[in-house]
């Protein structure tokens, strides 16, 4: 298993926008994304930081169900 990356709010949104999921709000700092066919996918709320936290990008993967050499895929 790959090392997990110290990524931005930024960069992740935009990987996220190439799996399917959209931005349906902000509120402050924290961007709410929904995926755009399947429903059934957990909505993400992604806070725009400099560098997102280990856990939490840990946690926005497995909501998103996709593994992180899938994601470093889309880097």
């Amino acid at each position: 298993m790959p090392k997990l990356p110290s990524i931005s709010a930024d960069k992740a949104i935009k990987c996220f926008e190439k799996l399917g999921y959209e931005v349906v709000r902000q509120r402050g700092s924290h961007i709410r994304m929904h995926h755009k066919f399947n429903k059934s996918k957990k909505p993400l709320t992604i806070p725009n930081h400099k560098v997102l936290g280990k856990g939490l990008f840990r946690k926005l993967l497995r909501d998103a169900k996709i593994s992180i050499e899938e994601f470093l895929r889309l880097l």
